[in-house]
């Protein structure tokens, strides 16, 4: 499987985040009143982070390697896990732009005063007990780039309050307990990377999907059904990897992921598509990693697509394929990383039995006829 990770964030990143966006800095105010004024503090904008923090600081239940233990007094810029910048429009003047408590097994939630937090570039809560809903406060962070809150207990319908971030680029919420519907206005934000996978999500992926402008769309392991939509086309100048492993998807696959032409990584593992692979897969010359398996195509694995450029990963198992055409029965020869058991390949070993296959054969699925829904 490709890397789906991105580059750790640097104290330099965020400097070079705030000067990208201080032309909205102007609009960013709190919506929270709160004294003028903190002891030792004349700063106004760490006087708000230091409310915010002690708030935060006060719903923390368990911190077992000590991570806020430095977050006492007026050097916020000192506390662990938090990291200042110069303000663009006065460089003498410090704020909070980004806070990183990745790792740090915390036990807690997210109060209403992370809106005072308004400076910040970057929120990065990977792997921590952080639990509950998102407080609709932070619709505040208007200069907010990446959003992870991913591997928490946030629970609660899928975070409205994310998609009023207008500069987010980055947004990780998997592995949490989102439920419901994703909200089809996702996919018209300008982002880079959406990472879903691994909630309650349900209901059928939104028609206007490709409307995103993303390189990585990770929706596995959820529970959406349906079919994948024609719209995903519309992906074809930005997307590289698109996983959608164990998402109760069926129908046919549609030929439209064939005008993907920057995709690195297609990933459609155990769901319920049926039909033939869209022959226009073999038009994905960057292509490097593709796995079928658990599903119920059928008919012929085209030669197209084994002999690929870059490809080095073909699954596709446990389906009820009947004929590899030409290199495609043996791509050991080429390099390349396959599994074709289970399928109904009368010349391999390791393969359904004959009525399974015989079952699927006197029930063909023409997919040139199929239509979503139907």
């Amino acid at each position: 499987m490709a890397s789906l990770s991105f580059p750790i964030t640097t104290t330099a990143f965020v400097i070079l985040l705030l000067s990208l966006t201080s032309n909205v800095f102007n609009n960013s105010a709190a919506k929270h009143s709160h004294s003028s004024s903190v002891k030792g503090i004349k700063n106004p904008r760490l006087q708000k982070a230091y409310i915010a923090l002690q708030a935060w600081k006060r719903v923390i239940y368990s911190d077992p390697n000590n991570f806020t233990s430095t977050w006492v007094g007026p050097s916020i810029c000192n506390y662990t896990g938090i990291y200042c910048a110069p303000f663009p429009n006065n460089t003498k003047l410090q704020v909070v732009a980004g806070i990183d408590l990745n790792h740090a097994d915390i036990a807690g939630f997210l109060p209403e005063e992370l809106g005072l937090l308004n400076d910040l570039a970057l929120l990065h809560l990977n792997s921590n007990r952080f639990c509950g809903i998102l407080p609709l406060s932070l619709s505040n962070l208007t200069l907010l780039h990446e959003l992870d809150l991913s591997n928490n207990r946030f629970v609660g319908p899928f975070p409205n309050v994310v998609l009023s971030l207008p500069s987010l680029k980055y947004l990780d919420l998997r592995y949490n307990e989102f439920e419901g519907p994703l909200p089809p206005p996702l996919f018209s934000k300008d982002l880079d990377a959406i990472f879903v996978n691994n909630n309650r999500l349900t209901n059928v992926i939104p028609s206007n999907l490709g409307s995103s402008s993303a390189s990585v769309v990770v929706f596995a392991n959820n529970y959406f059904g349906g079919c994948l939509p024609p719209s995903i086309a519309n992906f074809a100048n930005t997307l590289e990897e698109l996983l959608l492993t164990n998402t109760s998807l069926s129908g046919c696959l549609p030929p439209e992921v064939g005008f993907l032409y920057k995709l690195k990584v297609l990933d459609v593992s155990n769901n319920k598509l049926a039909g033939t692979i869209p022959y226009t897969i073999a038009g994905l010359a960057h292509l490097e990693l593709l796995n079928l398996a658990h599903n119920m195509f059928s008919g012929t694995v085209p030669e197209g697509i084994c002999v690929l450029p870059k490809l080095s990963n073909f699954t596709f198992s446990y389906n009820y394929f009947c004929e590899e055409q030409g290199i495609c029965s043996n791509l050991n020869s080429k390099g390349i990383v396959y599994d074709d058991r289970r399928n109904c390949l009368p010349e391999k070993p390791l393969q359904r039995s004959k009525k399974d296959c015989d079952t699927v054969d006197e029930h063909p699925i023409d997919c040139l006829a199929f239509h979503c829904g139907t």
